[in-house]
């Protein structure tokens, strides 16, 4: 089941391994249980820390679970965790076996403090870049408390299941089975959401904070590289993010990152969390935005409320918090939100498999899109509003090389529609004739650019362009003195991570500039 490098690797990370555990594997007579015991001999056979047995007894097959000797952690995968799982069968494995997780001894104290049991179910797709971050951190859960259990779902293995509770977006997380979230969470998101306290107790604990020389608000490429060199000046420099990695969490490959000649953006965004914390940077994570009160006098405070309620106050601020999806703002778009109109194609994508599905958008990541979906689904049907696609030219040529795909051109998108519980069709209408045509659909991946996250500053003295954007100047300085915006919430042209990047870093040289002239 796993190359010879590959055994090599995990043959070294198993010798991390101080106390013994067992995997106990529940198989039938299928292909994918004989693949999964394949994969588990394999395992069994590089420490011997670890006992494989045969004879479990759980419901779905193939899975297995990872026990101590004589205990149950809670630990369970059904399936076989291989593509971006991999990752989380090997902490589990480590984790299990008694070696120390990276979670700070606060944020496992909070775990085992948990009261109550929680059975989780956690459904993946295994090209789903923002499913291991949930099956991690809830596996960590489970090996901490004993009363928590985690079970991870491959969606494609069990589509019986998947049909059942119409899950049409990975990660989909149940808790004693009710739906608890869908969507990348961190571990920190999740604990804030069952410990109903945890909330109050931060927001308290970030208000009392001292004032910031420099605080960046968000947590993706520009925000790290603007907390980077502010640190790097001797300051004191702080980070309030919504999710660290922001976008770059749900981009799957990234090829023109300069040095880097292929990565993909989970695999970014965790080196960016490293670099970060090799400096002393405040690091708050699971902070939104919502209000900006400017400094009353040049070289005062300003202050930045949050949604949890906390209050921080800095000296200079930049302001790095990226954009998001643009939606079709059309009837039906919400309600049909994760039950068929999806946005990220990678993770979502092999839950419709076989199935009718289209793609709004005829620029590179709607292009793209519909290209790795029709490898996938049944059928692809492009829509775009304007008569050619703005693709790159190689991509137009190899989707309509595709033999599943139709292109539908002048076609302006004016209803999701569906029967109360998932998408069944798309309205739209054509722009050369005014006519009005249905198309029957279970899926609509939405590919049309994005939008800054701007709302929070709509009442401020914060200039911003018709669309929303940040006007900044050479210098990276906003209308307000003190208050730099990097990034692509702000109007500079071409929304790479590079030029991200780039833009923090001159930003928070601004901002240290500015603070030594005033």
């Amino acid at each position: 089941m796993l190359d010879a490098n590959l055994k090599s690797q995990l043959k070294a990370y198993l010798e991390k391994v101080t106390q013994p555990f067992e995997i106990v594997a529940s198989l039938d007579d299928g292909a994918k249980s004989r693949e999964l015991l394949g994969l588990l001999e394999d395992i069994n056979s590089l420490s011997d820390k670890i006992t494989l047995k045969t004879d479990g007894q759980d419901s779905r097959t193939p899975s297995f679970a990872l026990n101590r000797t004589g205990e149950e952690t809670g630990v369970v995968f059904a399936g076989i965790p291989m593509g971006h799982e991999f990752t989380s069968l090997v902490l589990a494995l480590l984790q299990v076996g008694g070696h120390p997780p990276k979670a700070s001894d606060e944020v496992l104290d909070q775990i085992k403090a948990l009261e109550g049991e929680m059975l989780f179910e956690t459904y993946y797709s295994l090209s789903c870049q923002n499913c291991p971050d949930v099956v991690q951190a809830l596996n960590l859960m489970a090996i901490f408390n004993p009363n928590i259990r985690h079970v991870a779902i491959d969606g494609a293995l069990f589509q019986d299941e998947v049909e059942a509770r119409e899950i049409m977006s990975v990660p989909s997380i149940y808790l004693n089975g009710k739906p608890f979230d869908q969507g990348r969470m961190t571990l920190e998101k999740i604990l804030a959401k069952v410990d109903t306290g945890a909330a109050d107790r931060e927001a308290k604990k970030l208000s009392e904070k001292a004032a910031f020389d420099t605080l960046v608000i968000g947590g993706g490429p520009a925000g790290a590289a603007a907390a980077i060199y502010s640190a790097r000046k001797g300051i004191n420099t702080g980070v309030a993010a919504e999710r660290f990695g922001g976008q770059v969490s749900d981009t799957m490959g990234i090829e023109n990152f300069i040095s880097v000649t292929h990565t993909e953006g989970p695999k970014l965004v965790s080196a960016l969390e490293e670099h970060v914390k090799e400096y002393e940077v405040d690091v708050m994570n699971l902070q939104r935005a919502t209000a900006f009160k400017a400094a009353q006098t040049e070289g005062g405070l300003h202050e930045v409320t949050f949604e949890s309620g906390a209050k921080l106050k800095s000296k200079t601020l930049v302001l790095a918090t990226g954009a998001r999806w643009r939606e079709m703002n059309v009837p039906g778009e919400q309600q049909y939100r994760n039950k068929g109109v999806a946005y990220c194609p990678h993770c979502d994508g092999p839950l419709f498999k076989g199935k009718r599905v289209a793609v709004i958008g005829g620029g590179n990541s709607g292009v793209e899109a519909a290209i790795d979906l029709a490898g996938i689904v049944g059928h692809v049907t492009l829509f775009e509003f304007m008569g050619e696609m703005r693709a790159d030219a190689v991509l137009q040529k190899k989707l309509k090389s595709l033999p599943n795909v139709d292109i539908i051109l002048n076609a302006q998108t004016t209803e999701v529609t569906g029967d109360g519980s998932r998408v069944n069709g798309l309205t739209y209408k054509d722009r050369n004739t005014d006519e009005v045509k249905n198309v029957a659909l279970e899926g609509i991946f939405v590919q049309i650019g994005l939008v800054p996250n701007t709302e929070w500053l709509k009442d401020s003295p914060i200039e911003m362009s018709p669309r929303g954007e940040i006007i900044v100047d050479a210098h990276g300085m906003t209308s307000v003195p003190g208050v730099f915006a990097a990034g692509d919430v702000t109007t500079v042209p071409y929304k790479q991570i590079i030029i991200a990047m780039g833009e923090g870093a001159k930003a928070s040289l601004g901002a240290f500039d500015y603070l030594i002239r005033n």
